[in-house]
C-alpha cells in the first residue's frame, strides 16, 4: 500500500470525529441518541469530498501556470 490520500478523505478520521464529538456532546446533555454515527459519517464524507471537489476545480481555474 503505497498510495497515500489526504487526511480528510480517510472515513477512520471522519468516523472517529465524529465519535469524539457525539461523545463530547453527550457529556453535555445534547441528546444524540437518535444519531445513525454511520450515515453522519458517510455524509460528511461526502460533503468534504465535494467542497474539496470545488475547491480543486476552482483553483485550477484561476491557475497563472500550465500542470507538466
Amino acid at each position: 500500500m503505497n498510495a497515500t490520500k489526504p487526511w480528510y478523505m480517510s472515513r477512520t478520521v471522519w468516523a472517529s470525529l465524529i465519535t469524539v464529538l457525539t461523545g463530547t456532546a453527550g457529556l453535555f446533555g445534547l441528546p444524540l441518541g437518535e444519531v445513525d454515527d454511520a450515515a453522519l459519517t458517510e455524509t460528511v464524507l461526502e460533503t468534504v469530498t465535494a467542497i474539496s471537489g470545488i475547491f480543486a476545480l476552482f483553483g485550477r481555474l484561476s491557475a497563472t501556470t500550465k500542470i507538466g
